[in-house]
C-alpha cells in the first residue's frame, strides 16, 4: 500500500522568503517562550510612557521601563477584524480579501447591520496561506488564545492547542514545551464606554481631562472621555496579572513579551478612521537582549507582527506572509512606508486607502462622494455619538469638529502628522510639498500593483468567485487515510487544506505533519480543513 504525504505541509515549513535574513551577532534563544497582551481599540498617548493622558498606568510603566518601546507602530486598518486578519496571516487584508468589517454571520444582538443582500461569510485565504498559529503548532510550540479570535474566518481545529476564556500557557501537559500565549482584554474597547457608564466608578475627574479639538470642550465629551481613560487604568491591572503570572511562574525573565492595541482609539472619529488617530498603537517588547527603557522610531506595520514571531521562534517566514521581521534572525531592514484600508464597515460601503512614511500620510479616496461620517448603527450606542449628532445638527460645531460631517470628501489628502497630528490640513495643492505627495501617491499605487486590492471588487461577486459560482462555501474534500506498518499517513485533495487528527475524542487536535505511529483498533478522528471552505471530519477505526 501506498504511503501519502501531506507534501503542501512539507512545503510551508521550508518555504521561507528568498532574501538572506540580516545575520546579528546576537544569540536568539531556541524556541523561547513568548506572551502577546494585545488590548482594543487604545492609541499610544494614553500610556504614561507615551505621554499620558491623565490615568495612571503603573503595570504598564513598570513593562515599558524594560522594554524597547516603539514610536511608531501602525495597524492595517482603524477598526479589529480587518486589522486581526492581517496580523493572523502576515498580510494586507486587503490583498486577500479580508477587508470588509466584518465578514461572518450577522449578530443582530451585538448591534451589528449589514447592506441588504449581504451573506456571511468566511475568508478563503489564498492557496499555500495559514496563520502563524499554525506554523507555531507545526514547531512544536503549545498555543494559547485568551480568547478573541475575530479573524474574517471561522478557525481550524488545529489553529490552537486552546482558545478560550481559560486557555493559558499553564495548561500545556509538558512544563518543559515552548509556548505562545495571547491574553486579548476587551475593557478599553469601544462598547465599554457605554456598557460601564452606571456600573464602574470613574477613576478620574471629568473637568481634569483634556478634550481633543475634534470634539467640543462640554460635559458630555469630558464624561466620555474620563470614563474612556479610566477603562484604560482598568485595563493596566489586568495586565498586571499576567506579569505576575508569569514572575510566579519563574518564566518572567526569559519570556519576550509584546504589549499592543488592535487598532488606534475606539472613539467617534477615532475608530475606523484612517488618520493616526485610528491606526497609531502602542508597542513594548521586552526579550531579555533588548535594552529597556529604550524607544525606536523604526515604522511597524501589522503585517510585520507574524513574520517577527516567526523568525523570534526560529521558523522560516513562508513567501506568503507580505510582512517582515522587525526582530529575530530573520530581521529585514527597517521599512519606508506603512499602508492601511477602510472598506465597508458594518452596513456602509466606502474604500479608502492611506500610506504613511512616519510623518507625511496620504490618503486616496476611491469614493469621494460619500462623506467621512457614516450612520453606523452599532456606534450610536455611544452617548457621544449621538450628542456630535445634535451639535452638528444644530449646527454648533467648528470648522474641524465639523469637517467629519462633510457630504463629499477630496480624492487626495496629504497632512503633517508632526505638526499637524489632528490632521486637519489637507496639503494637496501646496506647491512645497508637491514632490511628497507625488511620492506618496506613487508609494500607494506601487503597493496596489503589488499585493492587488481585492476592495475593487463588488463583495458577494468576489466570495461567488471564491465559492467557484455557488452560494454556498465548498466542502473541503475529506482525508485519505492509510494505515500501514504502524503508522497513519494522511491527505486531503484540497489544496491547502490543513489536517488535525486525534486518537481520542477526549484530545486535543494536533496539526498532521508527518505520518504517525497507531494501533490497529484506535479510534481516530480527522479533520481535514482550508480556511473558508467548510470543514470535514471523519471518524475511522484503525484496521
Amino acid at each position: 500500500m501506498k504511503t501519502y504525504l501531506f507534501i503542501a505541509i512539507a512545503f510551508l515549513i521550508f518555504s521561507c522568503k528568498k532574501e538572506e535574513p540580516e545575520i546579528q551577532s546576537i544569540q536568539y534563544p531556541d524556541r523561547p517562550n513568548i506572551v502577546w497582551i494585545v488590548v482594543e481599540d487604545m492609541s499610544p498617548e494614553h500610556l504614561e510612557s507615551y505621554g499620558g493622558t491623565g490615568g495612571k498606568t503603573p503595570h504598564l510603566n513598570a513593562l515599558a521601563a524594560e522594554s524597547l518601546q516603539f514610536q511608531h507602530a501602525f495597524s492595517t486598518a482603524g477598526v479589529c477584524a480587518p486589522s486581526r486578519a492581517a496580523l493572523i496571516t502576515g498580510a494586507y487584508q486587503t490583498a486577500i480579501g479580508a477587508m470588509h468589517m466584518r465578514t461572518l454571520a450577522p449578530s443582530a444582538a451585538a448591534g451589528d447591520a449589514y447592506p441588504p443582500g449581504f451573506k456571511g461569510y468566511s475568508t478563503v485565504l489564498p492557496e499555500g496561506m495559514w496563520p502563524y498559529p499554525v506554523h507555531l503548532r507545526m514547531a512544536g510550540y503549545y498555543t494559547t488564545n485568551n480568547s478573541k479570535e475575530d479573524y474574517q474566518f471561522r478557525s481550524p481545529v488545529t489553529m490552537w492547542d486552546e482558545s478560550s476564556s481559560k486557555a493559558h500557557y499553564r495548561n500545556r501537559p509538558d512544563p518543559n514545551q515552548p509556548f505562545f500565549s495571547i491574553f486579548n482584554f476587551t475593557t478599553t474597547h469601544e462598547s465599554q464606554v457605554w456598557a460601564r457608564e452606571g456600573q464602574d466608578s470613574l477613576l478620574v475627574d471629568p473637568t481634569d481631562v483634556t478634550v481633543p479639538p475634534v470634539y467640543p470642550d462640554d460635559s458630555m465629551s469630558r464624561r466620555t472621555i474620563a470614563r474612556y481613560i479610566t477603562n484604560v487604568m482598568r485595563m493596566d491591572a489586568q495586565v498586571g496579572e499576567v506579569i505576575a503570572q508569569l514572575k510566579e511562574d519563574e518564566l518572567y525573565e526569559n519570556t519576550i513579551i509584546f504589549f499592543y492595541s488592535d487598532h488606534g482609539d475606539g472613539m467617534p472619529y477615532f475608530k475606523r478612521e484612517l488618520y493616526d488617530r485610528g491606526l497609531k498603537v502602542p508597542l513594548l517588547v521586552k526579550a531579555p537582549w533588548l535594552e529597556g527603557g529604550t524607544k525606536t522610531d523604526e515604522l511597524v506595520s501589522f503585517v510585520d507582527f507574524g513574520p517577527t514571531l516567526l523568525s523570534l521562534a526560529g521558523i522560516p517566514i513562508p513567501e506568503t506572509m507580505q510582512g517582515q521581521a522587525f526582530l529575530g534572525n530573520q530581521k529585514s531592514q527597517p521599512r519606508t512606508y506603512v499602508y492601511a484600508g477602510r472598506d465597508r464597515m458594518d452596513s456602509e460601503y466606502d474604500r479608502v486607502r492611506a500610506v504613511s512614511d512616519g510623518r507625511y500620510k496620504y490618503i486616496r479616496n476611491y469614493m469621494p462622494g460619500k462623506p467621512n461620517y457614516q450612520n453606523i448603527r452599532y456606534r450610536l450606542q455611544n452617548p457621544l455619538m449621538v450628542h456630535l449628532l445634535d451639535l452638528q445638527e444644530k449646527e454648533l460645531l467648528n470648522e474641524n469638529q465639523s469637517r467629519w460631517f462633510a457630504q463629499t470628501k477630496p480624492e487626495e489628502e496629504l497632512y503633517d502628522t508632526q505638526t499637524d497630528p489632528w490632521e486637519f490640513t489637507n496639503l494637496v495643492g501646496n506647491p512645497e510639498y508637491s514632490e511628497k505627495l507625488a511620492e506618496l501617491r506613487k508609494a500607494h499605487e506601487d503597493w496596489v500593483a503589488k499585493y492587488g486590492d481585492m476592495g475593487a471588487l463588488n463583495e458577494m461577486e468576489m466570495v461567488r468567485n471564491w465559492w467557484g459560482g455557488k452560494e454556498e462555501a465548498p466542502t473541503t474534500e475529506p482525508a485519505q487515510v492509510n494505515f500501514e506498518n504502524g503508522k497513519v499517513a494522511l491527505h486531503s485533495a484540497t489544496p491547502s487544506a490543513i489536517i488535525g487528527y486525534r486518537i481520542s475524542k477526549n484530545q486535543g487536535w494536533k496539526v498532521y505533519v508527518e505520518p504517525f505511529e497507531a494501533t490497529a483498533g484506535d479510534s481516530l478522528y480527522v479533520n481535514a480543513h482550508r480556511i473558508g471552505f467548510e470543514a470535514n471530519e471523519i471518524a475511522l477505526i484503525l484496521k
